[in-house]
């Protein structure tokens, strides 16, 4: 194979020579922008030179996440430590969690980051001032990734098809209800997130196109994930409607849920909810609840930073833009 020089690297990169020599021998005085380019073309070229240790975490993909109290989000979380931590020195994965509830605030962090950052990989509520910061940092030529949802549907997107998440809930749902007559409900955090719609949407859809008359869906009930407003909607609806006997959790709230579907006696609603954690294996265990429908978050942090590195030209690898196929989890499969 013919040698790579410092000129290959300059022109790959878009630069001079004299400032590959000094970004490659770390001798300062170069903008982070352009020590980033000089870093990646040698990279991507299979410089021989090895870099400077000074040039450690040079690249700095963020990853901004909500809500670490969930189990969903502390399982991403801990899937973004273990693929950190198996990267080499010269690449940083920072998470950041930020308030999903005070949006300006949200807004203004992607668009006025503590540190420059390389590529962003970001978990977007569908707020119109998150979202145009989201579209304005993919401007300034940084990879931007969304995570969980897709609230700017032109940018790239990881994760699992929420549209036919809700599909497949109804399908269950109706399918093994068919010979019971009564009513369907539907739990979700709020209309703060994408996912969360399309689930709804998708649920909703199926039940119209394919659903029996003998069922209706009557209702959506917004408990922002709290466990608390989840137990007082759900017993309410119960209260007002006697013939509720599917209920589907597209958000992340199961505990209260639970709580409700355990004390509704021998008549327990089929109950499909999401996300596989501790609590879900039990409440499946115990016949609580009827299907779990899980996203396998640790799958979708791996692409998301497969995704991050090629559009930086760290790998050539072709990252796949399917959906993130999701898990359909019964008590007889776990």
């Amino acid at each position: 194979m013919t040698k790579v020089t410092l000129k290959d690297v300059a022109r790959e990169a878009g630069v001079g020579t004299a400032t590959v020599e000094r970004v490659l021998n770390g001798r300062g005085g170069v903008r982070p922008e352009t020590v980033e380019k000089v870093f990646v073309a040698a990279r991507r070229l299979e410089y021989r030179q090895s870099l400077q240790v000074a040039h450690r975490g040079l690249i700095r993909i963020e990853v901004i996440l909500v809500r670490p109290e969930t189990h969903f989000y502390s399982r991403l979380n801990r899937a973004f430590e273990r693929i950190a931590a198996s990267l080499d020195d010269s690449i940083v994965v920072h998470r950041t969690f930020v308030r999903e509830d005070e949006p300006a605030q949200f807004a203004r962090y992607i668009a006025n980051p503590t540190a420059r950052r390389s590529a962003l990989i970001v978990v977007a509520p569908d707020h119109v001032d998150v979202v145009t910061s989201v579209r304005k940092a993919a401007d300034l030529g940084i990879p931007v990734v969304q995570i969980m949802t897709r609230p700017a549907p032109e940018l790239p997107y990881v994760g699992i098809d929420n549209y036919a998440a809700g599909r497949t809930a109804a399908h269950y749902m109706s399918g093994m209800l068919a010979k019971r007559p009564g009513s369907f409900v539907a739990l979700c955090h709020s209309g703060a997130y994408e996912n969360h719609k399309e689930r709804i949407r998708g649920f909703s859809a199926y039940l119209a196109e394919r659903g029996s008359n003998e069922h209706r869906f009557i209702e959506v009930m917004f408990d922002l994930d709290d466990e608390h407003n989840a137990m007082e909607l759900l017993r309410s609806a119960l209260r007002r409607e006697p013939g509720i006997i599917g209920v589907y959790t597209a958000g992340g709230d199961n505990k209260g849920i639970a709580r409700v579907v355990e004390a509704s006696g021998t008549e327990r609603p089929f109950w499909v909810g999401h996300e596989l954690t501790a609590e879900t294996r039990d409440y499946l265990r115990r016949g609580i609840m009827s299907i779990v429908l899980d996203q396998a978050p640790e799958v979708q942090a791996r692409r998301s930073i497969d995704l991050a590195l090629n559009r930086l030209g760290l790998i050539e690898v072709e990252v796949s833009s399917e959906p993130v196929r999701f898990l359909t989890i019964t008590s007889e499969n776990l």
